[in-house]
């Protein structure tokens, strides 16, 4: 799979917008300013594809980007404090609706950043992902940041911060090392050769 031949094809500010699911799609899922925008540059081994700020909330849209015979879809960040109440109320429609309509979702991937627990809001997600049997696998961004020892620590804290750790497929990941990159490309070819 040439991962640097993805395209952008199109951005959708409501769940309406969105057309019909006609091939599988992988997702990206995430609070605001987790690296989304980062992983997938990283991923199809692009600078800007898709658009990265260091102010959270920058992605606002469900934003969907074809690599052969798959999408890939990065979800607005969720979390974000400094939003209207509207805006964030949007948001939510967005993800929501993305994840609960019949679409041809192959997998999710939520990102946590590695530097800390995850938030009420990353549980909420994980807990929804399980609820829905939906398939995921979980990121830990800035992976760069950590000691080796506080590595360890976090990766062993995230046993019981996480609901059914044991069962979860959990990659560290860096877009500044590449470190989970071929990991993470390994899970996309496993799922597009599916098809």
């Amino acid at each position: 799979m040439n991962f640097s031949q993805a395209q952008f094809v199109s951005s959708y500010g409501k769940y309406s917008q969105i057309p019909k699911s006609d091939r599988t799609e992988i997702a990206f899922s995430g609070r605001s300013n987790v690296g989304k925008s980062s992983l997938i540059n990283k991923l199809f081994n692009r600078k800007s594809l898709a658009r990265v700020s260091s102010v959270p909330g920058k992605t606002v849209t469900v934003n969907f980007y074809s690599l052969e015979n798959i999408y890939i879809v990065d979800l607005p960040g969720y979390g974000y404090a400094k939003v209207a109440k509207t805006e964030k109320l949007r948001w939510a429609g967005l993800i929501e609706g993305y994840l609960n309509a019949d679409r041809e979702l192959g997998l999710v991937f939520q990102l946590i950043d590695f530097r800390h627990p995850p938030t009420a809001d990353d549980l909420m997600m994980i807990n929804f992902l399980i609820d829905s049997g939906i398939p995921f696998v979980v990121i830990l961004t800035k992976a760069d940041k950590l000691k080796k020892t506080q590595r360890e620590e976090r990766l062993r804290l995230l046993q019981s911060e996480l609901p059914c750790a044991d069962q979860i497929t959990i990659i560290p990941f860096s877009s500044e090392t590449g470190e989970g990159v071929e990991e993470i490309r390994a899970i996309v070819e496993e799922i597009a050769a599916d098809q």
